[in-house]
């Protein structure tokens, strides 16, 4: 991140800092606590140890859920976009599919996959497989084909052509995916994590906010769970600078 975009931050986070204490003052309610209330809820349950376990099981599903749908819609979207005849039998499918919200199918995965971490992952992998899947599909199909000819001239065979050609032009397809993809993946991993089980920062934020109506440690979860969001797009920011240097060149 360079150190204007980084100054650029820092001031939106003051910003909306002050703003919500102006209006936690301003307003005197019991269900907005000002920001001081709620970092020192939040500084205790860390150093006792409570958020940073609920925080680790919902980072634990999330990774796992996003590395699963990158292994297996990644390969699946290179060989649709250089197979037309595979592409023509999926994308119905896809079709069908893709633009349904995925969220309807949360009670169907429950059902099928229990109540334990498995469908919460299954949750996590359907969100983010089609997303994936056509921008990965998309971008292999839109790659000129004098670009593939001329590899191939060199003697390339398909798996050289796979990856030094296809692979890295998904890349980028890959990770503009993923960065669109991390809050619906969040927020649904919140919706997950409210059916039996105590693992977990929906569990915690609905506990509290709910049931206990102790609503700084509410919103010191919302802030945990924010930051499970910030920390997964900065990630795949910096991993797109890794993964992609090409990109960046002219910066």
């Amino acid at each position: 991140m360079s150190p204007v975009r980084r100054r650029e931050l820092v001031c939106t986070v003051l910003f909306l800092l002050g703003l919500w204490q102006m209006t936690a003052f301003w307003l005197r309610l019991a269900i907005l606590p000002s920001p001081v209330e709620v970092f020192s809820v939040f500084w205790r349950d860390v150093k006792n140890g409570t958020l940073p376990v609920h925080f680790l099981f919902s980072f634990g599903r999330v990774v796992v859920g996003t590395a699963l749908a990158v292994a297996v819609a990644v390969p699946l979207g290179l060989v649709m976009g250089q197979f037309q005849r595979v592409n023509r039998v999926l994308s119905s499918l896809i079709y069908l599919l893709y633009p349904i919200p995925k969220v309807v199918f949360v009670p169907i995965i429950l059902l099928f996959f229990g109540i334990g971490d498995l469908s919460k992952i299954v949750i996590i992998f359907v969100i983010l497989f089609f997303q994936i899947l056509v921008l990965v599909r998309d971008r292999a199909a839109a790659l000129r084909p004098e670009l593939i000819m001329s590899v191939r001239s060199l003697g390339a065979g398909r798996r050289a052509l796979f990856r030094y050609v296809y692979l890295p032009a998904g890349l980028p397809a890959v990770l503009t995916a993923l960065r669109q993809s991390v809050g619906t993946a969040v927020a649904v991993l919140y919706i997950a994590e409210l059916f039996a089980t105590t693992r977990g920062l929906g569990y915690y934020i609905y506990f509290h906010g709910s049931t206990l109506l102790d609503y700084p440690a509410m919103y010191a979860g919302v802030a945990a769970m924010s930051l499970l969001g910030l920390i997964m797009y900065f990630s795949i920011d910096l991993l797109e600078h890794c993964l992609c240097p090409w990109q960046f060149s002219g910066d």
